[in-house]
């Protein structure tokens, strides 16, 4: 049987190497990714699973806010993305959020995010960096801590906002020390989860390899009952 096929979401131009990373992590683990871009939502329902990544912030008209911060937004990417979310979740279909799609999955469940994160920490640095050193605590009898173990864990950041009021059906996975959101999950989903930092830089950790080994094996099973039907 075929590889599963899994979109790998990003802008219309840019982000080559975090893309790059992300496939050469599928690819590891025996799926066949494939970039998808705005102006491609009519490729989507061939696809066996999604991963949505990072990139500039979400419009805040997405979750009915004011903006609070100079904007970095690009519509044409959030108007597609919000439609292969939306397919993922009416399709069942397995989905791996990173960063910026941690946070737009969050909004297309109905939740909310902060705009600037500055003010918010006391415990741990708002400094940008592709290396671990931002501490992650794991809620216990979740996906992600199957996943990556009990913790805490070491993770990058490379982030401004975050996670605010929880979208419906998701629940919160990790934290960092200032208890800001750094993981989501949704229990009654064969594979839906959200991270905050971007375990494509971290691939050398055996751990973070393991989200991407996860949604592989979920893509596969999708693939699989979905032959079974026809």
């Amino acid at each position: 049987m075929a590889a599963p096929l899994i979109a790998v979401t990003g802008p219309r131009r840019g982000a080559f190497g975090p893309r790059l990373l992300v496939s050469l992590a599928l690819r590891r683990y025996g799926a066949r990714p494939l970039q998808l871009r705005p102006g491609q939502e009519a490729a989507l329902p061939q696809f066996d699973g999604v991963v949505v990544t990072g990139g500039h912030d979400v419009d805040p008209v997405l979750y009915a806010a004011e903006p609070e911060v100079e904007p970095r937004h690009d519509p044409a990417r959030d108007a597609f993305e919000s439609a292969v979310i939306d397919h993922a979740l009416a399709a069942g279909l397995p989905l791996l959020g990173i960063c910026r799609g941690a946070q737009l999955l969050n909004v297309r469940r109905g939740g909310t995010l902060f705009q600037e994160l500055a003010s918010r920490r006391s415990k741990t640095s708002n400094r940008w960096t592709v290396l671990p050193l931002k501490t992650l605590h794991i809620e216990p009898d979740t996906r992600l801590a199957r996943l990556l173990g009990p913790g805490p864990r070491q993770v990058n950041s490379l982030h401004n906002q975050a996670i605010d009021r929880l979208g419906t059906g998701l629940r919160v996975s990790g934290r960092d020390l200032d208890g800001i959101v750094q993981a989501v999950e949704d229990p009654g989903h064969a594979f839906l989860l959200g991270v905050q930092w971007h375990p494509e830089f971290l691939l050398y950790l055996g751990a973070q390899r393991s989200l991407f080994s996860a949604l592989v094996a979920a893509a596969e099973a999708y693939r699989d009952a979905r032959a079974r039907r026809y």
